[in-house]
């Protein structure tokens, strides 16, 4: 009998021990987590002075810290015997069973996949036991926003009022999703963003205790690529890193990570400078086929153009967050660019960036935008507000010899045609007729319009001088002296037609009393006298405080000075409302019952 070993080769060791930057450096103590002093100065003074609260909710973006401070939290209060800086002492039984991951008094709840009430209800009941070792149990809950609206509900009374020895800490990434009752019951803790500096030191010494070399530029852009981050900025890190072979170079992280080098920016803006536009559409063009996308090369051009503008005053140069050789770099090219065209050159660009998504010819819309900056610097550039909204006028690109036609001289008015215009030699076409058309002086005939004519067919004798024109564009007769000033006759049809003129020329604001004017009708009392009838006093008040500007109007218009207007409420028996259809059948109903039989019959059903 024969018997198959197979012997297997055994893996490196170096691979299988092998744990990533974002776990291996992961803070175990308040001073080693970065960027978020104030916060961990405020916990470990809670945990010095005894004042802990019974929940906390931690707030910020990934990658900041959340969860790691809420461990070590849970750790420090409680170990047995924490060092006089508020720290924890890493010896006690507490402290091994937390380092050692095997803690009864820590607890750990991932709301993204244990959302629903039976999760909650699981939690609350393990809350009731009392911790072995130490003073509390502590319950982590991450991704608490993820919760149902059914398990926060349930978990309201707990969280208010826990038994004495439960914290509860909170841990999310969007804090406008959880519960104002939620809210109200916890300390809130805001984490902030790691600023580049911060994540660059820390880089520095991840590399340093792994033995990586790497330049300043390099993690510089890989802080940037994290965005505040510091596990992200550890993950790119270890990815350029095996990308480099253990020396990271500037260069070998733009390549890895895709990003557009410092150089681009400093050649355009040169070429900007210059006038070059023929440059910068071609500098585009290698961009473009490098396969970057153009909305993310404007946004950059736009943060170049920002730093070149905080680089020009030694105050704002702490804004500048970028390495020490590329510092100055960006202080030298800021000497030499101007302040009205920085401040064109990023409107133009955040324009294109807005117009970027809507735009069916992208690569143009980026074209334009180049073109435009390229000619920002010439001397009969726009100045206008300055420099902070230019006009987008495009200049001609490519110098040719273009023909300058004469323009004629002015004719007097009362001549009808301008005679041909000689050939000169100024005009290009020697010895032979301009192939322009001539060029006439004609009369403008005025146009009047209809309601200008100074005929009224209500009032004949009104005349062309007796007209003004109002703000909405209506002519009004304007009203004589009183010597020659006579009342005109009006009707209700008339008084009906001018009532609903002056609702339809109300002002948007006034769209309330413009719709109540239309459905109202007035009454003319006598000669000079009319009513407005309303369904309620709020509508009566409205209306009076209408009167005198309704009263003006219709003097003029009706060109009567003795017009009055009157307001009254209805009685409830003069209010006359649309019925629906079931009310109209209900009345038809009462008049002959035989409808009701009939619908009954025929099983109709009233809609």
């Amino acid at each position: 009998m024969y018997i198959c070993i197979n012997i297997m080769k055994p893996m490196h060791p170096l691979m299988e021990n092998y744990i990533v930057s974002a776990r291996k450096y992961r803070p175990s103590t308040f001073d080693s987590v970065v960027g978020q002093r104030a916060l961990t100065t405020t916990l470990k003074n809670a945990i010095a002075t005894g004042k802990l609260a019974h929940a906390y909710l931690f707030c910020g973006p990934r990658g900041v810290g959340k969860t790691t401070c809420a461990r070590i939290f849970a750790k420090t209060i409680n170990c047995l015997s924490p060092n006089a800086e508020g720290e924890a002492c890493n010896q006690c039984e507490s402290c091994q069973a937390f380092n050692e991951q095997r803690s009864y008094n820590i607890h750990e709840l991932d709301a993204a996949s244990n959302n629903s009430v039976d999760d909650i209800r699981t939690l609350i009941d393990q809350v009731r036991i009392p911790p072995q070792i130490g003073k509390y149990k502590v319950y982590i809950i991450d991704e608490v926003h993820m919760l149902s609206q059914s398990a926060f509900n349930a978990f309201l009374k707990t969280l208010e009022e826990p038994p004495h020895h439960a914290i509860f800490i909170l841990a999310t990434t969007e804090k406008h999703k959880i519960l104002p009752t939620i809210l109200s019951r916890c300390q809130i803790y805001d984490f902030n963003r790691i600023n580049v500096q911060d994540t660059v030191t820390h880089l520095q010494h991840v590399a340093n205790k792994e033995g990586i070399q790497a330049e300043a530029e390099a993690l510089n852009v890989i802080a940037q690529k994290a965005d505040g981050g510091m596990r992200d900025a550890l993950s790119i890190f270890d990815q350029v890193a095996s990308f480099t072979n253990g020396n990271i170079t500037y260069q070998g992280v733009i390549e890895n990570l895709n990003v557009l080098d410092y150089e681009y920016y400093f050649k355009l803006t040169d070429h900007f400078l210059s006038n070059q536009v023929l440059e910068a559409i071609l500098l585009l063009n290698d961009i473009l086929k490098k396969g970057f996308d153009g909305h993310h090369f404007m946004t950059g051009l736009a943060s170049h153009f920002r730093d070149l503008l905080v680089s020009k005053d030694p105050i704002t140069l702490p804004l500048l967050e970028v390495g020490a050789s590329i510092r100055e770099r960006y202080q030298a090219q800021a000497q030499r660019c101007d302040q009205k065209f920085l401040y064109k050159a990023m409107k133009l660009c955040n324009d294109c960036d807005l117009n970027y998504r809507t735009s069916k010819n992208k690569r143009l819309l980026v074209e334009l935008t180049l073109i435009q900056c390229a000619q920002l610097t010439l001397p009969d550039s726009d100045d206008l507000v300055g420099g902070r909204s230019p006009r987008k006028r495009l200049k001609p690109l490519f110098k040719q010899q273009v023909a300058q036609i004469a323009a004629p001289q002015p004719q007097p008015q009362a001549t009808v045609a301008a005679a041909p215009a000689q050939p000169t030699a100024n005009n290009g076409y020697m010895g032979r007729k301009s192939p322009l058309p001539d060029r006439k002086e004609e009369r403008k005939i005025p146009v009047l319009k209809a309601s200008q004519i100074g005929i009224s067919i209500r009032h004949p004798q009104t005349t062309q001088g007796d007209i003004k024109s109002t703000p909405s564009g209506q002519p009004q007769p304007i009203i004589k002296k009183e010597a020659e000033y006579k009342d005109h006759i009006f009707n209700e049809r008339d008084l009906k037609h001018y009532w609903l003129e002056y609702a339809v020329n109300l002002p948007p604001e006034e769209k309330a009393n413009a719709a109540r004017m239309k459905n109202t009708s007035p009454k003319l009392l006598n000669d000079t006298v009319f009513e407005i009838g309303v369904d309620n006093d709020m509508a009566a008040k409205y209306m009076t405080q209408m009167i005198p500007t309704i009263q003006t109007y219709m003097r003029e218009k009706l060109h009567n000075r003795r017009i009055t207007m009157t307001v009254r409420v209805l009685e409830e028996k003069e209010v006359v409302r649309a019925f629906s259809q079931v009310e109209r059948f209900q009345l038809m109903s009462q008049k002959n019952p035989k409808l009701q039989k009939l619908r009954e019959i025929l099983k109709l059903e009233l809609s």
